[in-house]
């Protein structure tokens, strides 16, 4: 059971709107299901577009005062929540395990990665300088302040419900700016739970407001009111081109980060032992569920043997079970439909001739209730296969042979996504070709989990737009004024 110490109370879950706990004024709910069980975790408030006006006008009211503290000054409010973040590790990583099937350990390595956001942008905050341009007449001076943006709109996904929430309020409220946050249906009650924490570190009403419920109302009103200047969305593709087509009609600033088809690229110089054990954690981390996850995994022809051989071990290792269990490795997809596009996904590989060398269908047994998909290795893949292209959101890694240095990058580029890629190799000079000529935002080289709170995340082509983390993430919400003074 969850061990709540007073956070949150699943039999009676609220909104945070202005500093108060609210109901959706029509009285309505929707249920959380627990994909490791298929059972009802806790009933949330449907708000719509009144509570996101509420939240809107409330966010307006308190940017007057907000952007007028100093830096340090809102620095303080991050740094105590952080604090609570760390304080209510266990009980903020139980939520997230029982919402949307993150597993334990894993979800408390979130809550960490989620603060550490709080804690670099609070210090970052304290370095928003501005400049002064020399003058081409003795009478003027010309300087550049940097100013917050106004009241923001934070949608954030449901497979870092807690992380990516922070990455997109800390730089805003350090900035200056004012938020409302708009969780997935999949995982509200952690947005909840850290609107709790926002009240218990005494953040003014109105700074932050969480508003829980159907995504299209909240978002029309997110998008139509003139009042939201900057908008920051992690979701799929085709759901951020929506978004660009209504952020049109205000010309609304938005930052964009979306789908991605990572390729994990093995030369035959590199550690194999190493790189087997990176394509692992990159690939099924979260169940597989990341946007940054390995999805095409290219090992060159003379080592894809025995690195085939080495990886599907590991990958058999991994214990799958019930999320809340903090020995389990690999929990549930979040919903039926996520299973099904594994499903999919395996089954036009193996008719297109792919081979299975472990896993390959549903977990059954005692586990028959969740939505559990076995770690599924596969071989023998090729281009016309459905997993090569579309992204699968799963445990499921295909193996795909390459010869040569520039085959495997006009491999690894023929994709309209371009979040993230790996590669291993020991060659100092292949390092440096490789890293340049690939066509992604993020680099891991010999590095499987290259995201830190101090570096910028983001993709290039259709994967996004703007940059999250590092002072990049900050820079996306201010505004540059140039001032010509004249004496």
């Amino acid at each position: 059971m969850l061990k709540t110490s007073g956070l949150v109370d699943l039999t009676e879950l609220k909104m945070y709107v202005n500093g108060e706990w609210k109901a959706a004024q029509n009285g309505e709910t929707f249920s959380v299901i627990n994909p490791s069980t298929g059972k009802v975790v806790a009933k949330v408030p449907n708000g719509g577009r009144q509570e996101t006006q509420q939240a809107i006008a409330a966010a307006e009211q308190a940017f007057k005062s907000w952007s007028k503290l100093t830096a340090m000054e809102r620095a303080k409010y991050l740094l105590k929540l952080h604090e609570l973040m760390h304080e209510y590790k266990h009980e903020l990583a139980e939520i997230m395990s029982l919402e949307m099937g993150k597993p334990f350990t894993e979800a408390e390595g979130e809550v960490d990665f989620a603060a550490s956001y709080l804690q670099w942008f609070a210090e970052e905050g304290r370095r928003i300088y501005g400049e002064t341009i020399p003058a081409s007449a003795a009478n003027k001076r010309l300087m550049v302040i940097r100013q917050p943006i106004g009241v923001v709109a934070a949608i954030t996904p449901w497979n870092f419900p807690l992380a990516m929430m922070t990455r997109k309020v800390g730089p805003a409220m350090v900035a200056g700016c004012t938020s409302i946050v708009k969780p997935a249906k999949q995982s509200p009650i952690s947005a909840i739970a850290f609107g709790k924490l926002v009240e218990m570190a005494g953040v003014p009403a109105g700074v932050v407001s969480i508003v829980t419920g159907n995504a299209g109302p909240i978002s029309d009103e997110i998008f139509e009111n003139p009042i939201v200047r900057k908008i920051s969305f992690t979701g799929s593709t085709e759901v951020g081109k929506m978004l660009v087509t209504k952020s049109a009609h205000q010309l609304k600033r938005l930052s964009l980060e979306l789908g991605g088809h990572a390729p994990f690229i093995v030369f035959e110089d590199a550690d194999l032992e190493e790189a087997a054990a990176g394509a692992v954690a990159s690939k099924f981390r979260n169940t597989g569920q990341t946007c940054v996850c390995a999805n095409r995994i290219y090992v060159h022809r003379s080592v894809i043997e025995k690195f085939s051989e080495i990886f599907v071990e590991k990958v058999q290792s991994l214990k799958v079970g019930n999320s809340i269990d903090p020995s389990v490795q690999v929990g549930p997809l979040v919903s039926k439909d996520g299973l099904e596009k594994v499903e999919e996904h395996v089954h036009d590989a193996l008719s297109k001739g792919a081979r299975l060398l472990c896993g390959g269908q549903r977990v059954s047994g005692e586990l028959a209730d969740g939505l559990f998909y076995e770690p599924t290795v596969l071989a023998g893949v090729n281009t016309d296969m459905l997993i090569t292209s579309e992204e699968t959101f799963g445990p499921v890694a295909p193996i795909i042979p390459f010869d040569t240095e520039e085959e495997v990058i006009e491999h690894a580029n023929s994709t309209e996504y371009g979040l993230a890629a790996y590669f291993y190799t020991q060659n100092i000079s292949r390092a440096v070709r490789v890293s340049e000529a690939l066509e992604f935002g993020i680099i891991g080289m010999n590095d499987a989990i290259p995201t830190v709170a101090q570096a910028p995340f983001g993709g290039m082509k259709e994967s996004g737009v703007g940059r999250e983390g590092g002072h990049q993430g900050l820079d996306e919400y201010l505004e540059e004024k140039y001032i010509s003074m004249g004496f």
